[in-house]
């Protein structure tokens, strides 16, 4: 009913900056609303971890090991989140899923979903 579309990953040097970008999208109506969306991480062998976080509103919240570094912001028109990161590390490479939270479809409003996307691959070298 609602899909997310990543894209922005790659390869870059440690130091370097990616864009990562998502849109959500409704298969079954336009989106009316999307309460949060998110960035997760997840390396090979590890959990999948919470990035960044954007309310609706615009409130936001980053993991400790990329305060500084990361900003998220959105597009509500666009149902659009970014997720900008700047002076990567080695350590920032796993796969970058956006998750959006709440998602209302104008043909359905009683209905909420929670979504994720397939994820694309960050990887930084040194």
């Amino acid at each position: 009913q609602v899909q997310l579309a990543e894209s922005g990953g790659g390869l870059v040097q440690a130091g370097g900056s990616l864009r990562l970008s998502c849109v959500a999208s409704g298969t079954s109506g336009s989106i009316y609303s999307i309460d949060a969306m998110d960035w997760y991480r997840q390396a090979p062998g590890k959990q999948r971890d919470l990035v960044a976080s954007i309310t609706n509103s615009g409130s936001t919240n980053y993991a400790d090991s990329v305060k500084g570094r990361f900003a998220v912001s959105r597009d509500n028109a666009k149902n659009t989140v970014y997720l900008q990161m700047n002076s990567l590390k080695v350590e920032d490479t796993a796969a970058y899923l956006c998750a959006a939270r709440k998602v209302v479809l104008s043909t359905s409003p009683d209905v909420e979903y929670d979504v994720w996307g397939q994820g694309t691959q960050v990887t930084v070298s040194s």
